[in-house]
Protein backbone atom coordinates (compact mmCIF):
# COMPACT_ATOMS: atom_id res chain seq x y z
CA UNK A 1 0.00 0.00 0.00
CA UNK A 2 2.54 2.27 0.96
CA UNK A 3 4.34 1.55 -2.46
CA UNK A 4 1.25 2.43 -4.45
CA UNK A 5 1.38 5.63 -2.80
CA UNK A 6 4.74 6.27 -3.34
CA UNK A 7 4.54 5.34 -7.37
CA UNK A 8 1.32 7.58 -7.58
CA UNK A 9 3.02 10.31 -5.76
CA UNK A 10 6.28 10.07 -7.83
CA UNK A 11 4.03 9.51 -11.51
CA UNK A 12 1.99 13.36 -10.58
CA UNK A 13 5.57 14.68 -9.88
CA UNK A 14 7.00 13.07 -12.89
CA UNK A 15 3.76 14.63 -14.76
CA UNK A 16 4.73 17.69 -13.36
CA UNK A 17 8.63 18.04 -14.26
CA UNK A 18 7.55 16.71 -17.90
CA UNK A 19 4.58 19.60 -18.12
CA UNK A 20 7.32 22.38 -17.10
CA UNK A 21 9.80 20.57 -19.92
CA UNK A 22 7.23 20.40 -22.58
CA UNK A 23 6.29 24.30 -22.10
CA UNK A 24 9.92 25.60 -22.09
CA UNK A 25 10.51 26.22 -26.08
CA UNK A 26 12.78 29.29 -26.27
CA UNK A 27 16.39 28.94 -27.30
CA UNK A 28 18.73 31.71 -26.12
CA UNK A 29 21.76 32.42 -23.94
CA UNK A 30 20.80 33.24 -20.15
CA UNK A 31 22.08 35.88 -18.01
CA UNK A 32 22.71 34.21 -14.68
CA UNK A 33 23.92 36.22 -11.10
CA UNK A 34 25.44 34.98 -8.44
CA UNK A 35 25.35 37.32 -5.52
CA UNK A 36 25.07 37.71 -1.41
CA UNK A 37 27.22 37.64 1.18
CA UNK A 38 28.02 34.22 1.22
CA UNK A 39 30.69 32.19 -0.14
CA UNK A 40 30.56 30.35 -3.03
CA UNK A 41 29.65 32.79 -6.32
CA UNK A 42 32.76 32.03 -8.05
CA UNK A 43 33.11 28.56 -7.33
CA UNK A 44 29.25 28.42 -8.64
CA UNK A 45 30.17 30.33 -11.73
CA UNK A 46 33.60 28.09 -12.27
CA UNK A 47 31.66 25.07 -11.99
CA UNK A 48 29.46 26.04 -14.34
CA UNK A 49 32.50 26.55 -16.76
CA UNK A 50 33.57 23.19 -16.12
CA UNK A 51 30.00 21.56 -16.89
CA UNK A 52 30.33 23.68 -20.34
CA UNK A 53 33.70 22.89 -21.59
CA UNK A 54 32.99 18.94 -20.96
CA UNK A 55 30.46 19.78 -23.37
CA UNK A 56 33.10 21.51 -25.58
CA UNK A 57 31.32 25.01 -25.40
CA UNK A 58 33.96 27.86 -25.83
CA UNK A 59 34.34 29.84 -22.36
CA UNK A 60 36.07 33.03 -21.40
CA UNK A 61 36.60 34.36 -17.84
CA UNK A 62 37.68 38.05 -16.60
CA UNK A 63 38.35 38.60 -13.09
CA UNK A 64 38.17 41.63 -11.48
CA UNK A 65 39.54 41.92 -7.97
CA UNK A 66 41.33 38.60 -8.04
CA UNK A 67 44.68 40.05 -9.48
CA UNK A 68 47.96 37.52 -10.11
CA UNK A 69 47.66 35.42 -6.36
CA UNK A 70 47.08 31.44 -7.18
CA UNK A 71 43.68 30.70 -8.93
CA UNK A 72 42.66 26.49 -9.05
CA UNK A 73 40.01 27.32 -11.43
CA UNK A 74 42.24 29.07 -14.12
CA UNK A 75 45.77 26.80 -13.85
CA UNK A 76 42.79 23.57 -14.70
CA UNK A 77 40.65 25.39 -16.91
CA UNK A 78 42.96 27.37 -19.09
CA UNK A 79 44.35 23.82 -19.83
CA UNK A 80 40.91 23.19 -21.83
CA UNK A 81 41.07 26.22 -24.05
CA UNK A 82 39.17 28.92 -20.98
CA UNK A 83 40.71 32.32 -21.62
CA UNK A 84 40.99 34.41 -18.67
CA UNK A 85 41.89 37.58 -18.29
CA UNK A 86 42.66 39.18 -15.15
CA UNK A 87 42.16 42.80 -13.62
CA UNK A 88 45.93 43.85 -13.02
CA UNK A 89 45.61 45.27 -9.67
CA UNK A 90 43.92 42.75 -7.50
CA UNK A 91 42.25 43.48 -4.29
CA UNK A 92 41.04 46.87 -4.20
CA UNK A 93 41.46 47.17 -0.90
CA UNK A 94 45.05 46.27 -0.92
CA UNK A 95 45.70 49.01 -3.60
CA UNK A 96 43.56 51.63 -2.16
CA UNK A 97 44.50 53.76 -5.20
CA UNK A 98 41.28 54.53 -7.26
CA UNK A 99 42.67 56.30 -10.23
CA UNK A 100 45.14 53.00 -10.42
CA UNK A 101 42.33 50.72 -10.11
CA UNK A 102 39.86 52.55 -12.23
CA UNK A 103 42.58 52.03 -15.56
CA UNK A 104 42.84 48.65 -14.41
CA UNK A 105 39.06 47.75 -14.42
CA UNK A 106 38.86 49.62 -17.84
CA UNK A 107 41.69 47.75 -19.41
CA UNK A 108 40.33 44.75 -18.39
CA UNK A 109 36.88 45.80 -19.32
CA UNK A 110 38.17 45.85 -22.95
CA UNK A 111 38.58 42.15 -22.96
CA UNK A 112 35.28 41.43 -21.82
CA UNK A 113 33.81 43.75 -24.34
CA UNK A 114 35.37 41.29 -27.22
CA UNK A 115 33.88 38.36 -25.58
CA UNK A 116 30.91 39.89 -24.77
CA UNK A 117 30.59 40.71 -28.93
CA UNK A 118 32.08 37.26 -29.86
CA UNK A 119 29.04 34.62 -31.28
CA UNK A 120 31.47 32.19 -30.54
CA UNK A 121 32.38 32.82 -26.97
CA UNK A 122 29.07 30.17 -25.67
CA UNK A 123 30.16 31.38 -22.32
CA UNK A 124 31.45 34.19 -20.47
CA UNK A 125 32.05 35.06 -16.78
CA UNK A 126 32.01 38.79 -15.39
CA UNK A 127 33.55 37.37 -11.93
CA UNK A 128 33.31 39.57 -9.02
CA UNK A 129 31.93 42.94 -12.08
CA UNK A 130 29.31 43.84 -9.18
CA UNK A 131 32.52 45.58 -7.26
CA UNK A 132 33.05 47.64 -10.54
CA UNK A 133 29.41 48.87 -10.62
CA UNK A 134 29.45 49.84 -6.92
CA UNK A 135 32.30 51.17 -6.56
CA UNK A 136 31.73 53.22 -10.03
CA UNK A 137 35.02 52.04 -11.73
CA UNK A 138 32.69 50.66 -14.59
CA UNK A 139 29.52 52.47 -15.74
CA UNK A 140 26.38 50.36 -15.41
CA UNK A 141 25.31 51.53 -18.51
CA UNK A 142 28.44 50.69 -20.54
CA UNK A 143 27.83 46.69 -18.92
CA UNK A 144 24.01 46.94 -19.44
CA UNK A 145 24.62 48.17 -23.12
CA UNK A 146 27.24 44.98 -23.37
CA UNK A 147 24.66 42.23 -22.32
CA UNK A 148 21.54 43.86 -23.98
CA UNK A 149 23.91 43.70 -27.72
CA UNK A 150 25.75 40.34 -27.24
CA UNK A 151 24.91 37.06 -29.38
CA UNK A 152 21.76 35.91 -29.29
CA UNK A 153 23.33 32.26 -27.96
CA UNK A 154 25.82 33.15 -25.44
CA UNK A 155 25.03 32.95 -21.81
CA UNK A 156 27.27 34.99 -18.91
CA UNK A 157 27.55 34.85 -15.38
CA UNK A 158 28.08 37.41 -13.34
CA UNK A 159 29.22 37.29 -9.82
CA UNK A 160 29.50 39.64 -6.73
CA UNK A 161 28.16 40.71 -3.73
CA UNK A 162 25.21 43.73 -3.73
CA UNK A 163 24.21 43.03 -7.40
CA UNK A 164 22.87 46.44 -8.64
CA UNK A 165 19.21 45.95 -9.47
CA UNK A 166 19.01 47.01 -13.28
CA UNK A 167 21.57 43.76 -13.55
CA UNK A 168 19.40 41.41 -11.68
CA UNK A 169 15.78 42.50 -13.48
CA UNK A 170 17.66 41.66 -16.78
CA UNK A 171 19.13 38.26 -15.16
CA UNK A 172 16.78 35.00 -15.89
CA UNK A 173 18.59 33.05 -13.13
CA UNK A 174 19.59 34.84 -9.87
CA UNK A 175 20.92 33.32 -7.04
CA UNK A 176 21.42 34.89 -3.51
CA UNK A 177 24.46 33.32 -1.63
CA UNK A 178 23.35 33.56 2.32
CA UNK A 179 25.83 33.50 4.85
CA UNK A 180 25.48 30.53 7.18
CA UNK A 181 28.56 29.27 8.87
CA UNK A 182 31.86 30.04 7.73
CA UNK A 183 35.80 28.56 9.02
CA UNK A 184 37.21 31.62 8.47
CA UNK A 185 34.87 33.13 10.87
CA UNK A 186 36.08 30.61 13.50
CA UNK A 187 39.67 31.86 13.12
CA UNK A 188 40.76 28.96 10.43
CA UNK A 189 43.19 29.77 7.74
CA UNK A 190 41.80 30.33 4.13
CA UNK A 191 43.03 26.93 2.02
CA UNK A 192 44.58 26.62 -1.64
CA UNK A 193 41.99 24.45 -2.94
CA UNK A 194 39.25 24.96 -1.11
CA UNK A 195 38.91 28.68 -1.23
CA UNK A 196 40.82 29.51 -3.97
Amino acid sequence: MADDRHQQRQQRLKEQVDARIAAASEVRGILMVFTGNGKGKTTAAFGTALRACGHGKRVGAIQFIKGDWPNGERNLLEQHGVEFQVMATGFTWETQNRETDTAACLAVWQHARRMLADSSQELVILDEITYMISMDYLPLEELLTALQQRPAGQSVIITGRGCHRSILERADTVTEMRPVKHAFDAGIQAQQGIDW
